[in-house]
């Protein structure tokens, strides 16, 4: 027996019933989540996947604040940005856009990532809540798949 796996329509249907939960929660809140995607220089591939996450957002009630760095920042520079963006009510979440270039070490500022904020789920702390079955954050592209598969 043959099973077609439909996943655009299963991502369609996710995003009305996250569009109707972010709805009710942002009135809730009194403001929509805030999602904060921080991309460095001029990868074509990331650059592609960051326009797509945008315009999900915006279909489904997410305010995106996408900060395009130049691959000239300094690692101190990108540290700030993100422990800025930790301490921003506005922001819900954050997404850091791999690869980082080279010299940077993509665990140092996975970590510095406010866990909560974690929206990829790869921060040490949500990495072992995934291994021991907690909830928290979980990859999208996995999670995904798995949602499909469900």
């Amino acid at each position: 027996m043959t099973i077609i796996l439909d996943g655009k329509k299963l991502a369609g249907d996710i995003e009305e019933r996250l569009k109707h939960e972010i709805e009710v929660g942002s009135n809730n809140a009194g403001r929509v989540p805030g999602l904060a995607v921080i991309r460095i220089g001029d990868d074509p591939a990331s650059e592609v996947y960051v326009r797509n996450k945008e315009k999900a957002c915006f279909r489904i009630g997410i305010k995106s604040f996408v900060y395009h760095l130049s691959d000239q920042i300094s690692q101190d520079e990108l540290l700030e940005k993100i422990l800025f963006l930790n301490n921003d009510e506005t922001i819900d979440g954050i997404l850091l856009q791999l690869p980082l270039p080279k010299g940077f070490d993509d665990s140092l500022y996975l970590k510095a990532i406010n866990p909560d904020k974690d929206v990829d789920g790869l921060h040490s702390l949500n990495l072992g809540r995934l291994l021991k079955g907690e909830r928290g954050p979980r990859s999208c592209t996995p999670a995904g798949v798995m949602a499909l598969l469900k």
